[in-house]
């Protein structure tokens, strides 16, 4: 039964990476999955929710910093190391790799988990976002199968991950918190 789900798992990853390969997705997918280009937006967004988010903005982003550096942690100092799977980048052959292979393990993804972590603690603060949120969390997620780095198991499991996370911390918060404004 395990040996179907990887063939699936492969069947997908080449035809992300391989069938729906064009030269946009081959410029802006590199782009996309690199983390540094999101260094300015993260810092703007920070600054906003400190600076003009009010108490709710102040409480989101604490939460979310608390919500980043947990799935993080259990995702990559945990889970990667203890399931170790290795990258399609290092495993195969003949496959589009746009980025550099990273040293570390594939599954779960934690461009997937924070992603996915940061929209579900975002929306919950701001759910007139929801949509834009979630959308980008599945596009970085996308991103990393594209550029050959990440199986998509590696990324639903990271995005799983970083949600259930997300809403644990959701449920704890509330129970200290009430936001001002309703939702």
């Amino acid at each position: 039964m395990i040996n179907f789900f990887i063939q699936i798992d492969l069947i997908i990853f080449y035809f992300i990476n391989i069938t729906i390969s064009n030269p946009v997705f081959d410029s802006v997918m590199p782009f996309i999955t690199e983390l540094k280009n999101w260094y300015l937006v993260y810092t703007l967004l920070f600054i906003w929710l400190f600076w003009k988010g009010g108490k709710n903005g102040r409480i989101a982003a604490l939460t979310l910093i608390l919500a980043i550096v947990v799935t993080d942690q259990i995702n990559s100092m945990v889970l990667k190391d203890s399931i170790g799977r290795l990258r399609p980048c290092i495993t195969l052959d003949n496959i589009n790799l746009l980025t550099s292979c990273g040293a570390g393990k594939s599954f779960p993804s934690s461009h997937a988990a924070n992603s996915f972590a940061a929209a579900a603690i975002l929306s919950f603060y701001y759910r007139q976002y929801k949509i834009v949120l979630y959308t980008i969390a599945a596009v970085i997620s996308f991103s990393r199968v594209y550029v050959g780095v990440h199986y998509p198991a590696d990324v639903v499991a990271g995005g799983f991950l970083g949600f259930m996370i997300a809403i644990i911390i959701i449920s704890i918060i509330k129970l200290y918190y009430r936001p001002v404004k309703p939702f």
